[in-house]
Parts: C-alpha cells; structure tokens; sequence
C-alpha cells in the first residue's frame, strides 16, 4: 500500500492529465451520441412511421385501391418524396385518386408521388 502512495504522489500530475483526458473523451463521446441523428433515426427507420401506417389505412379504404404498401422518404423533417404501391394503381381513376389523397392528406406537390402497380 506505502509503494502505491509513493508512486501516486511521485506521478501526481501525470497521473491527473491520463483522467482528465479520460473525462474529456467520455463527455464528448455522450454527448456525440445524444446529438448523432443517425442512432435516432435508425430506430425511426427500421420500422414504418406513424404517417405511413395511417397514410396506408386510408389508402387501403378507397375503393379499387387494394392492398398497399407506401414509403415516406424526408430530409430535414421535410417529406421529398413518396412511393405508393397497390394493386389497383392500374386503374387511371383509382390512381387519380390516390394522387389527390396523398397530396392533400401530406400537404406535398403530386411532382413528388410515385404510384406503381403492386405485382398479385
């Protein structure tokens, strides 16, 4: 135990820069992770959002659309694209409809809508 008081007070001040740098490196490191928006949109991602699964059900419930699947694609929080892909996308009414229902319900130019026929 004298050896290892000895040895501290001999390397004080070397010993004090090692855990400074240690702290300093766990702080920027927990705060890198807190503002890193990938590890929070990776979750976001790996799963539908809110709005797709809604946009989805409504879809759904328009007569001659049929089974659905769609992907919101957003940058900064703001929606740039959306891909819709049903079984009823060959129908040009059925289409012009869903067009008109995306557009309104996102509040997005139909520019940015991409409808494709789902495969049965």
């Amino acid at each position: 135990m004298r050896k290892v008081i000895d040895y501290v007070k001999e390397n004080k001040k070397i010993i004090i820069v090692v855990l400074l740098i240690a702290i300093l490196i766990g702080t920027v490191y927990l705060i890198d992770k807190g503002k890193n928006p990938r590890s929070q949109s990776t979750a976001a991602n790996s799963a539908k959002s809110q709005t797709e699964t809604k946009l989805c059900e409504i879809l759904k419930s328009i007569d001659g659309v049929g089974n659905t699947d769609v992907m919101i694609t957003e940058e900064d929080e703001k929606i740039v694209g959306v891909v819709i892909v049903c079984q009823g996308a060959n129908n040009l009414m059925t289409r012009s409809n869903i067009l008109n229902v995306v557009s309104v319900a996102l509040g997005i130019d139909k520019k940015i809508i991409a409808i494709y026929s789902m495969t049965v």
